[in-house]
Protein backbone atom coordinates (compact mmCIF):
# COMPACT_ATOMS: atom_id res chain seq x y z
CA UNK A 1 0.00 0.00 0.00
CA UNK A 2 1.39 3.40 -0.98
CA UNK A 3 1.20 6.21 1.56
CA UNK A 4 2.16 8.86 -1.01
CA UNK A 5 0.57 9.65 -4.34
CA UNK A 6 4.07 9.88 -5.82
CA UNK A 7 4.74 6.26 -4.81
CA UNK A 8 1.30 4.98 -5.80
CA UNK A 9 1.18 2.71 -8.84
CA UNK A 10 -2.30 4.11 -9.52
CA UNK A 11 -1.71 7.84 -9.03
CA UNK A 12 2.03 8.47 -9.40
CA UNK A 13 1.84 9.75 -12.99
CA UNK A 14 -0.72 12.35 -11.96
CA UNK A 15 1.62 13.77 -9.32
CA UNK A 16 5.07 13.18 -10.84
CA UNK A 17 6.93 11.87 -13.86
CA UNK A 18 9.07 8.76 -14.20
CA UNK A 19 12.15 10.90 -14.86
CA UNK A 20 11.79 12.99 -11.70
CA UNK A 21 10.98 9.95 -9.57
CA UNK A 22 14.15 8.31 -10.86
CA UNK A 23 16.18 11.39 -9.91
CA UNK A 24 15.24 10.94 -6.25
CA UNK A 25 14.74 7.19 -5.82
CA UNK A 26 16.88 5.12 -3.47
CA UNK A 27 19.21 3.97 -6.22
CA UNK A 28 19.86 7.55 -7.29
CA UNK A 29 20.30 8.73 -3.70
CA UNK A 30 22.93 6.13 -2.88
CA UNK A 31 24.65 6.62 -6.24
CA UNK A 32 24.99 10.35 -5.57
CA UNK A 33 26.52 9.62 -2.18
CA UNK A 34 28.96 7.25 -3.88
CA UNK A 35 29.74 9.88 -6.52
CA UNK A 36 30.60 12.36 -3.79
CA UNK A 37 32.88 9.89 -1.98
CA UNK A 38 34.65 9.06 -5.25
CA UNK A 39 35.11 12.72 -6.21
CA UNK A 40 36.51 13.40 -2.74
CA UNK A 41 39.03 10.58 -3.14
CA UNK A 42 40.14 11.76 -6.58
CA UNK A 43 40.60 15.33 -5.32
CA UNK A 44 42.66 14.11 -2.38
CA UNK A 45 44.80 11.89 -4.61
CA UNK A 46 45.50 14.84 -6.92
CA UNK A 47 46.87 16.74 -3.92
CA UNK A 48 48.88 13.82 -2.54
CA UNK A 49 46.69 13.25 0.51
CA UNK A 50 45.89 9.65 -0.47
CA UNK A 51 47.46 7.33 -3.05
CA UNK A 52 46.28 7.37 -6.67
CA UNK A 53 45.68 3.63 -6.48
CA UNK A 54 43.40 4.09 -3.49
CA UNK A 55 41.41 6.77 -5.29
CA UNK A 56 41.10 4.48 -8.30
CA UNK A 57 39.80 1.65 -6.14
CA UNK A 58 37.33 3.93 -4.36
CA UNK A 59 36.11 5.16 -7.74
CA UNK A 60 35.66 1.57 -8.92
CA UNK A 61 33.64 0.83 -5.79
CA UNK A 62 31.37 3.88 -6.35
CA UNK A 63 28.71 1.94 -8.24
CA UNK A 64 25.35 1.40 -6.57
CA UNK A 65 24.94 -1.88 -8.46
CA UNK A 66 27.64 -3.38 -6.23
CA UNK A 67 25.62 -2.90 -3.05
CA UNK A 68 22.73 -4.64 -1.34
CA UNK A 69 20.46 -1.73 -0.42
CA UNK A 70 18.28 -3.92 1.80
CA UNK A 71 21.34 -4.86 3.85
CA UNK A 72 22.42 -1.21 3.92
CA UNK A 73 18.97 -0.22 5.18
CA UNK A 74 19.24 -2.77 7.99
CA UNK A 75 22.58 -1.28 9.00
CA UNK A 76 21.07 2.20 8.91
CA UNK A 77 18.39 1.01 11.30
CA UNK A 78 20.95 -0.65 13.57
CA UNK A 79 23.38 2.28 13.66
CA UNK A 80 20.75 5.06 13.46
CA UNK A 81 23.07 6.59 10.89
CA UNK A 82 22.72 6.99 7.11
CA UNK A 83 26.36 7.26 5.97
CA UNK A 84 28.36 4.99 8.29
CA UNK A 85 26.82 1.86 6.69
CA UNK A 86 27.71 3.23 3.25
CA UNK A 87 31.31 3.94 4.26
CA UNK A 88 31.69 0.45 5.74
CA UNK A 89 30.22 -1.16 2.65
CA UNK A 90 32.54 0.85 0.40
CA UNK A 91 35.54 -0.10 2.53
CA UNK A 92 34.60 -3.76 2.17
CA UNK A 93 34.27 -3.37 -1.60
CA UNK A 94 37.65 -1.66 -1.87
CA UNK A 95 39.47 -4.50 -0.13
CA UNK A 96 43.10 -4.30 0.89
CA UNK A 97 44.76 -2.87 -2.24
CA UNK A 98 47.16 0.02 -1.78
CA UNK A 99 49.13 1.24 1.20
CA UNK A 100 47.29 2.09 3.30
CA UNK A 101 44.43 -0.06 2.06
CA UNK A 102 41.94 1.85 -0.11
CA UNK A 103 39.13 0.88 2.23
CA UNK A 104 40.88 2.67 5.07
CA UNK A 105 40.85 6.07 3.34
CA UNK A 106 37.20 6.11 2.19
CA UNK A 107 35.46 9.24 3.55
CA UNK A 108 38.84 10.72 4.56
CA UNK A 109 38.30 13.99 6.44
CA UNK A 110 34.58 14.15 5.59
CA UNK A 111 31.55 14.33 7.82
CA UNK A 112 28.14 12.83 7.09
CA UNK A 113 26.51 16.09 6.12
CA UNK A 114 29.25 16.78 3.57
CA UNK A 115 28.18 13.66 1.71
CA UNK A 116 24.43 13.99 2.17
CA UNK A 117 24.22 17.71 1.39
CA UNK A 118 26.35 17.38 -1.71
CA UNK A 119 24.47 14.28 -2.81
CA UNK A 120 21.16 16.07 -2.46
CA UNK A 121 22.50 19.06 -4.40
CA UNK A 122 23.46 16.66 -7.21
CA UNK A 123 19.87 15.41 -7.24
CA UNK A 124 18.60 18.99 -7.25
CA UNK A 125 20.87 19.62 -10.23
CA UNK A 126 19.16 16.78 -12.10
CA UNK A 127 15.77 18.19 -11.04
CA UNK A 128 16.67 21.66 -12.31
CA UNK A 129 17.59 20.15 -15.67
CA UNK A 130 14.22 18.42 -15.93
CA UNK A 131 12.33 21.54 -14.85
CA UNK A 132 14.29 23.72 -17.27
CA UNK A 133 13.54 21.32 -20.10
CA UNK A 134 9.84 21.44 -19.27
CA UNK A 135 9.85 25.23 -19.18
CA UNK A 136 11.55 25.31 -22.57
CA UNK A 137 8.80 23.15 -24.04
CA UNK A 138 6.10 25.28 -22.41
CA UNK A 139 7.74 28.44 -23.73
CA UNK A 140 7.74 27.07 -27.26
CA UNK A 141 4.06 26.12 -27.23
CA UNK A 142 3.02 29.44 -25.70
CA UNK A 143 4.94 31.25 -28.41
CA UNK A 144 3.04 29.22 -31.00
CA UNK A 145 -0.28 30.17 -29.39
CA UNK A 146 0.62 33.85 -29.21
CA UNK A 147 1.71 33.87 -32.83
CA UNK A 148 -1.30 31.96 -34.13
CA UNK A 149 -3.81 34.15 -32.26
CA UNK A 150 -2.02 37.48 -32.51
CA UNK A 151 -5.15 39.06 -34.01
CA UNK A 152 -7.93 36.89 -32.54
CA UNK A 153 -10.20 39.29 -30.62
CA UNK A 154 -11.73 38.32 -27.30
CA UNK A 155 -13.06 40.02 -24.20
CA UNK A 156 -10.48 41.20 -21.71
CA UNK A 157 -11.83 40.86 -18.20
CA UNK A 158 -11.08 42.58 -14.91
CA UNK A 159 -12.65 41.63 -11.56
CA UNK A 160 -14.44 38.79 -13.36
CA UNK A 161 -16.31 41.24 -15.63
CA UNK A 162 -15.85 42.13 -19.28
CA UNK A 163 -13.60 45.19 -19.47
CA UNK A 164 -12.09 45.91 -22.91
CA UNK A 165 -11.28 43.83 -25.98
CA UNK A 166 -7.88 42.16 -26.26
CA UNK A 167 -6.58 39.40 -28.49
CA UNK A 168 -6.05 35.85 -27.33
CA UNK A 169 -2.51 36.12 -28.61
CA UNK A 170 -1.97 38.95 -26.14
CA UNK A 171 -3.15 36.75 -23.25
CA UNK A 172 -0.82 33.94 -24.37
CA UNK A 173 2.06 36.43 -24.69
CA UNK A 174 1.54 37.53 -21.09
CA UNK A 175 1.82 33.87 -20.07
CA UNK A 176 4.91 33.47 -22.23
CA UNK A 177 6.64 36.50 -20.78
CA UNK A 178 6.11 35.20 -17.24
CA UNK A 179 7.38 31.72 -18.11
CA UNK A 180 10.55 33.29 -19.48
CA UNK A 181 11.06 35.14 -16.21
CA UNK A 182 10.72 31.87 -14.33
CA UNK A 183 13.28 30.28 -16.63
CA UNK A 184 15.70 33.14 -15.95
CA UNK A 185 14.95 32.94 -12.23
CA UNK A 186 15.60 29.19 -12.27
CA UNK A 187 18.98 29.70 -13.94
CA UNK A 188 19.98 32.44 -11.51
CA UNK A 189 18.87 30.31 -8.57
CA UNK A 190 20.82 27.32 -9.87
CA UNK A 191 24.03 29.33 -9.95
CA UNK A 192 23.54 30.27 -6.29
CA UNK A 193 22.18 26.96 -5.05
CA UNK A 194 23.99 24.16 -6.89
CA UNK A 195 26.99 24.41 -4.61
CA UNK A 196 28.49 21.38 -2.87
CA UNK A 197 29.70 20.98 0.68
CA UNK A 198 32.96 19.59 2.07
CA UNK A 199 34.65 20.98 5.15
CA UNK A 200 34.52 18.38 7.90
CA UNK A 201 32.84 18.09 11.26
CA UNK A 202 32.29 21.75 12.11
CA UNK A 203 33.26 23.23 8.76
CA UNK A 204 36.88 24.14 9.57
CA UNK A 205 38.78 21.48 7.53
CA UNK A 206 40.47 20.45 10.80
CA UNK A 207 41.00 16.86 9.60
CA UNK A 208 42.55 17.91 6.27
CA UNK A 209 44.33 21.12 7.13
CA UNK A 210 45.60 23.72 4.68
CA UNK A 211 44.77 21.67 1.60
CA UNK A 212 41.10 21.49 2.57
CA UNK A 213 39.75 24.36 0.43
CA UNK A 214 41.63 23.07 -2.61
CA UNK A 215 40.24 19.56 -2.02
CA UNK A 216 36.74 21.06 -1.93
CA UNK A 217 37.35 23.10 -5.09
CA UNK A 218 38.65 20.10 -7.06
CA UNK A 219 35.93 17.85 -5.73
CA UNK A 220 33.12 20.22 -6.74
CA UNK A 221 34.64 20.88 -10.17
CA UNK A 222 34.67 17.12 -10.68
CA UNK A 223 30.98 16.90 -9.72
CA UNK A 224 29.94 19.92 -11.81
CA UNK A 225 28.98 21.98 -8.77
CA UNK A 226 30.05 25.30 -7.35
CA UNK A 227 32.51 25.33 -4.45
CA UNK A 228 31.52 27.27 -1.32
CA UNK A 229 33.71 29.96 0.20
CA UNK A 230 32.89 28.63 3.68
CA UNK A 231 30.80 25.83 5.15
CA UNK A 232 27.02 26.06 4.78
CA UNK A 233 26.15 23.19 7.15
CA UNK A 234 23.72 25.42 9.05
CA UNK A 235 23.16 28.10 6.40
CA UNK A 236 20.06 26.69 4.76
CA UNK A 237 19.24 29.61 2.52
CA UNK A 238 20.19 27.53 -0.51
CA UNK A 239 17.49 24.87 -0.05
CA UNK A 240 15.04 27.65 0.79
CA UNK A 241 16.08 29.51 -2.38
CA UNK A 242 15.46 26.35 -4.42
CA UNK A 243 12.07 25.78 -2.82
CA UNK A 244 10.79 29.31 -3.37
CA UNK A 245 12.04 29.60 -6.96
CA UNK A 246 10.55 26.25 -7.95
CA UNK A 247 7.28 26.93 -6.11
CA UNK A 248 6.91 30.19 -8.05
CA UNK A 249 7.04 28.18 -11.26
CA UNK A 250 4.15 26.10 -9.95
CA UNK A 251 2.23 29.33 -9.50
CA UNK A 252 2.65 30.22 -13.16
CA UNK A 253 1.34 26.85 -14.31
CA UNK A 254 -1.61 27.12 -11.92
CA UNK A 255 -2.57 30.54 -13.24
CA UNK A 256 -2.51 29.35 -16.84
CA UNK A 257 -4.51 26.26 -15.88
CA UNK A 258 -7.02 28.30 -13.88
CA UNK A 259 -7.56 30.68 -16.79
CA UNK A 260 -8.12 27.85 -19.25
CA UNK A 261 -10.55 26.15 -16.87
CA UNK A 262 -12.44 29.41 -16.31
CA UNK A 263 -12.72 30.13 -20.02
CA UNK A 264 -13.87 26.53 -20.56
CA UNK A 265 -17.06 27.16 -18.56
CA UNK A 266 -20.18 26.27 -20.51
CA UNK A 267 -21.39 29.88 -20.58
CA UNK A 268 -18.07 31.13 -22.01
CA UNK A 269 -16.70 28.13 -23.99
CA UNK A 270 -13.79 30.12 -25.42
CA UNK A 271 -11.06 27.58 -24.61
CA UNK A 272 -10.96 23.88 -23.83
CA UNK A 273 -8.19 21.62 -22.62
CA UNK A 274 -7.53 18.53 -24.77
CA UNK A 275 -10.41 16.08 -24.78
CA UNK A 276 -9.28 13.00 -26.71
CA UNK A 277 -11.69 10.17 -27.53
CA UNK A 278 -12.43 8.10 -24.45
CA UNK A 279 -11.79 10.85 -21.90
CA UNK A 280 -14.69 10.88 -19.40
CA UNK A 281 -15.90 13.92 -17.53
CA UNK A 282 -18.30 12.25 -15.12
CA UNK A 283 -19.36 8.78 -14.01
CA UNK A 284 -23.01 9.87 -13.93
CA UNK A 285 -23.33 12.79 -16.40
CA UNK A 286 -22.19 11.57 -19.83
CA UNK A 287 -22.22 15.06 -21.35
CA UNK A 288 -19.57 16.51 -19.00
CA UNK A 289 -16.30 17.77 -20.49
CA UNK A 290 -14.51 18.73 -17.29
CA UNK A 291 -11.16 20.58 -17.20
CA UNK A 292 -9.62 17.71 -15.25
CA UNK A 293 -6.01 18.32 -16.30
CA UNK A 294 -6.22 22.01 -15.44
CA UNK A 295 -7.71 21.18 -12.06
CA UNK A 296 -4.87 18.73 -11.48
CA UNK A 297 -2.28 21.40 -12.24
CA UNK A 298 -3.86 23.72 -9.69
CA UNK A 299 -3.82 20.95 -7.08
CA UNK A 300 -0.14 20.25 -7.80
CA UNK A 301 0.69 23.92 -7.29
CA UNK A 302 -0.99 23.94 -3.89
CA UNK A 303 0.94 20.83 -2.87
CA UNK A 304 4.15 22.46 -4.08
CA UNK A 305 3.51 25.64 -2.09
CA UNK A 306 3.03 23.52 1.04
CA UNK A 307 6.68 22.44 0.68
CA UNK A 308 7.96 26.00 1.12
CA UNK A 309 7.29 26.52 4.86
CA UNK A 310 9.55 23.59 5.89
CA UNK A 311 12.30 25.08 3.72
CA UNK A 312 12.01 28.41 5.48
CA UNK A 313 11.79 26.79 8.91
CA UNK A 314 14.96 24.84 8.09
CA UNK A 315 16.91 28.09 8.03
CA UNK A 316 16.97 28.02 11.84
CA UNK A 317 19.67 25.52 12.81
CA UNK A 318 21.68 25.20 15.97
CA UNK A 319 25.37 26.05 16.39
CA UNK A 320 27.61 24.52 13.69
CA UNK A 321 25.38 21.60 12.72
CA UNK A 322 22.24 19.66 13.56
CA UNK A 323 20.11 17.12 11.72
CA UNK A 324 16.70 18.72 11.76
CA UNK A 325 16.80 20.62 8.47
CA UNK A 326 18.45 17.72 6.64
CA UNK A 327 15.67 15.37 7.65
CA UNK A 328 13.10 17.81 6.32
CA UNK A 329 14.96 18.39 3.05
CA UNK A 330 15.07 14.67 2.33
CA UNK A 331 11.28 14.74 2.39
CA UNK A 332 10.16 18.03 0.84
CA UNK A 333 12.73 18.59 -1.92
CA UNK A 334 11.87 15.39 -3.82
CA UNK A 335 8.13 15.99 -3.40
CA UNK A 336 8.40 19.62 -4.44
CA UNK A 337 10.46 18.72 -7.49
CA UNK A 338 8.00 16.01 -8.50
CA UNK A 339 4.94 18.23 -8.09
CA UNK A 340 6.39 21.16 -10.02
CA UNK A 341 7.75 19.20 -12.95
CA UNK A 342 4.45 17.31 -13.22
CA UNK A 343 2.58 20.63 -13.22
CA UNK A 344 4.81 21.92 -16.02
CA UNK A 345 4.40 18.79 -18.14
CA UNK A 346 0.62 18.83 -17.70
CA UNK A 347 0.50 22.51 -18.64
CA UNK A 348 2.53 21.72 -21.75
CA UNK A 349 -0.03 19.06 -22.61
CA UNK A 350 -2.88 21.54 -22.16
CA UNK A 351 -1.45 24.43 -24.19
CA UNK A 352 -0.05 22.22 -26.95
CA UNK A 353 -3.48 20.69 -27.56
CA UNK A 354 -5.63 23.64 -26.54
CA UNK A 355 -8.91 24.13 -28.42
CA UNK A 356 -9.45 27.83 -29.17
CA UNK A 357 -12.94 28.91 -30.26
CA UNK A 358 -12.74 32.33 -31.96
CA UNK A 359 -16.46 32.23 -32.83
CA UNK A 360 -17.40 31.98 -29.16
CA UNK A 361 -14.94 34.71 -28.32
CA UNK A 362 -16.67 36.95 -30.84
CA UNK A 363 -20.08 35.94 -29.52
CA UNK A 364 -19.05 36.94 -26.01
CA UNK A 365 -17.64 40.24 -27.27
CA UNK A 366 -21.11 41.10 -28.52
CA UNK A 367 -22.85 39.83 -25.38
CA UNK A 368 -23.35 43.24 -23.76
CA UNK A 369 -24.56 45.07 -26.84
CA UNK A 370 -21.54 47.34 -27.08
CA UNK A 371 -21.05 48.17 -23.39
CA UNK A 372 -17.57 46.69 -23.68
CA UNK A 373 -16.64 49.67 -25.87
CA UNK A 374 -17.77 52.43 -23.50
CA UNK A 375 -14.17 53.61 -23.05
CA UNK A 376 -13.76 53.97 -26.81
CA UNK A 377 -16.87 56.14 -26.99
CA UNK A 378 -15.87 58.16 -23.94
CA UNK A 379 -12.37 58.89 -25.24
CA UNK A 380 -13.62 59.97 -28.66
CA UNK A 381 -16.42 62.08 -27.21
CA UNK A 382 -13.99 63.57 -24.72
CA UNK A 383 -11.97 65.07 -27.57
CA UNK A 384 -14.90 67.43 -28.17
CA UNK A 385 -16.50 68.00 -24.79
CA UNK A 386 -13.85 66.94 -22.27
CA UNK A 387 -13.12 63.59 -20.72
CA UNK A 388 -14.99 64.01 -17.44
CA UNK A 389 -18.17 65.29 -19.08
CA UNK A 390 -17.97 62.49 -21.64
CA UNK A 391 -17.51 59.93 -18.85
CA UNK A 392 -20.72 61.09 -17.13
CA UNK A 393 -22.73 60.94 -20.34
CA UNK A 394 -21.47 57.49 -21.34
CA UNK A 395 -21.90 56.26 -17.77
CA UNK A 396 -25.57 57.31 -17.70
CA UNK A 397 -26.25 55.63 -21.05
CA UNK A 398 -24.40 52.47 -20.01
CA UNK A 399 -26.25 52.13 -16.71
CA UNK A 400 -29.61 52.72 -18.41
CA UNK A 401 -28.81 50.12 -21.06
CA UNK A 402 -27.73 47.56 -18.48
CA UNK A 403 -30.52 48.08 -15.95
CA UNK A 404 -33.42 48.59 -18.38
CA UNK A 405 -32.33 46.18 -21.12
CA UNK A 406 -32.05 48.95 -23.72
CA UNK A 407 -29.55 49.18 -26.58
CA UNK A 408 -26.43 51.12 -25.62
CA UNK A 409 -25.80 52.34 -29.17
CA UNK A 410 -29.35 53.66 -29.54
CA UNK A 411 -29.17 55.56 -26.26
CA UNK A 412 -25.92 57.18 -27.35
CA UNK A 413 -27.29 58.04 -30.77
CA UNK A 414 -30.22 60.04 -29.37
CA UNK A 415 -28.24 61.82 -26.67
CA UNK A 416 -27.96 65.48 -27.76
CA UNK A 417 -24.37 65.93 -26.62
CA UNK A 418 -23.32 62.80 -28.52
CA UNK A 419 -25.33 63.40 -31.70
CA UNK A 420 -23.81 66.86 -32.00
CA UNK A 421 -20.36 65.42 -32.66
CA UNK A 422 -20.95 61.80 -33.77
CA UNK A 423 -22.93 60.23 -36.59
CA UNK A 424 -24.50 56.76 -36.35
CA UNK A 425 -21.66 55.52 -38.57
CA UNK A 426 -19.12 56.97 -36.14
CA UNK A 427 -20.80 55.07 -33.31
CA UNK A 428 -20.84 51.82 -35.28
CA UNK A 429 -17.12 52.15 -35.90
CA UNK A 430 -16.40 52.90 -32.23
CA UNK A 431 -18.51 49.94 -31.09
CA UNK A 432 -16.61 47.39 -33.19
CA UNK A 433 -14.65 45.33 -30.61
CA UNK A 434 -12.13 44.06 -33.16
CA UNK A 435 -11.09 47.66 -33.81
CA UNK A 436 -10.35 48.44 -30.15
CA UNK A 437 -7.77 45.90 -29.04
CA UNK A 438 -5.18 48.60 -28.47
CA UNK A 439 -1.61 47.45 -29.07
CA UNK A 440 -2.44 43.81 -28.36
CA UNK A 441 -0.96 42.55 -31.62
CA UNK A 442 2.10 44.79 -31.44
CA UNK A 443 2.77 43.66 -27.87
CA UNK A 444 2.59 40.05 -29.00
CA UNK A 445 5.26 40.85 -31.60
CA UNK A 446 7.35 42.57 -28.97
CA UNK A 447 7.30 39.50 -26.73
CA UNK A 448 8.00 37.12 -29.59
CA UNK A 449 10.94 39.22 -30.78
CA UNK A 450 12.42 39.56 -27.27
Amino acid sequence: MAVSTIDSALFRDQFSTAAMRAAFDDQATVQKWLDVEAALARAQAALGIIEDAAAGEITRAADVALYDLDAMKQEMDRTSHPIVPLVRAMAAQCGKQGAPAAGEVVHWGATTQDIMDTGLVLQMKDAVDLIRDGLGSLEGHLADLARAHRDTPMAGRTHGQQALPITFGYKAAVWLDEVRRHRDRLDAMAERVLVGQFSGAVGTFAAIGAKGPEVAARMMADLGLGAPVISWHVSKDRPADYATAVALIAGATARIAHEVATLQRTELAELEEPFPPGKVGSSTMPQKRNPAICEGVQALARLAWACVPPALEGMVAEHERDKIANQGERDFIPRLSCYVEAAIRKTVYVVSGLTVRPDNMRRNLDLTGGLLLSEAVMMKLGESIGRNTAHDIVYDCAMQAFEQGQVFRDLLAVHPKVSEVMTPADLDALLDPAAYTGLSAELVDRVLEN
